[in-house]
């Protein structure tokens, strides 16, 4: 756009996240909303959407609003599909959806040969730079801290444990030399004592819970506990729109919420 202001399409208007996400670009300054996606069957399809009308296809959508960036929050399911759409209509992509699975991972990484990609299983800005701390925190404390992950969300969240829950342990297991096979999700019985190298991931669901997450080092005498608390889902949504800004006309390629904060390189 020539005043620099970028057009935003939304999918999943309808849904919660989709909704804050409308109500949020229409009071941003530097944001457009024109566009927006509801699945087949929905009351809202062909209806005014707040200065566009809202449609079923993806690609119709970026193409009748002229859409420069697709913010994505609806479903696993739909995530492939829309990733496709994006690489085809030349638009770049924010994927907030949770517990994506390896084929869409490769429909992803597919699609950012073609357009920029940012994909992130949290787009909280404070999640994330909680990320680069628990990864610094784990290499200075060393191997001599035994590592737990707890998290807790609502009763209605399907995956577990979550996605910022796993990339947690993922940057804890790095910074200490260890692969995937450290993680241990779950412990009932006579399970013999805890291994060293072992990090322990687990899942509390329950209430309303928009989501909590704590990594706890236990170290002989002392403990030190890194926690983050969201209130509301505002936050993942603001963070995507700070995605979306950033993303619009970069390069081809895979980005994540680390490279829209410049967090990559350096300390902590």
């Amino acid at each position: 756009m020539a005043d620099g202001t970028v057009r935003v399409v939304v999918a999943g208007v309808a849904g919660r996240m989709g909704g804050t996400l409308v109500q949020l670009i229409s009071q941003s300054s530097g944001l457009q909303i024109c566009g927006g996606t509801e699945r087949a069957g929905s009351p809202l399809l062909g209806k005014d959407g707040g200065g566009f009308t809202v449609v079923e296809d993806l690609g119709q959508a970026i193409r009748q609003g002229q859409g420069q960036v697709v913010i994505d929050f609806t479903s696993p399911d739909a995530a492939a599909a829309h990733a496709r759409a994006c690489a085809e209509a030349g638009a770049a992509l924010v994927v907030g959806t949770t517990g994506l699975g390896a084929e869409v991972k490769e429909e992803l990484a597919r699609a950012a040969k073609r357009v920029p990609v940012v994909q992130s299983p949290n787009m909280s800005v404070g999640v994330n730079v909680m990320f680069k701390v628990a990864a610094e925190l784990a290499r200075v404390l060393g191997p001599g801290f035994d590592v737990e992950i707890v998290e807790a969300h609502h009763r209605m969240k399907k995956d577990a444990p979550s996605g910022t829950a796993l990339k947690l342990a993922e940057e804890v297991a790095s910074a200490l030399g260890r692969g995937p096979e450290s993680l241990r999700f779950a412990r009932h019985g006579q399970v013999g004592e805890r291994p060293r190298p072992e990090i322990g991931v687990q899942a509390l669901r329950g209430g309303d819970v928009v989501g909590e997450h704590t990594v706890f080092f236990f170290g002989d005498g002392e403990r030190l506990e890194l926690t983050h608390r969201a209130s509301s889902r505002e936050q993942f949504a603001q963070g995507a729109l700070r995605a979306a800004a950033w993303v619009a006309g970069r390069a081809p390629g895979l980005y994540d919420m680390a490279d829209v904060l410049g967090l990559k390189g350096g300390g902590a």
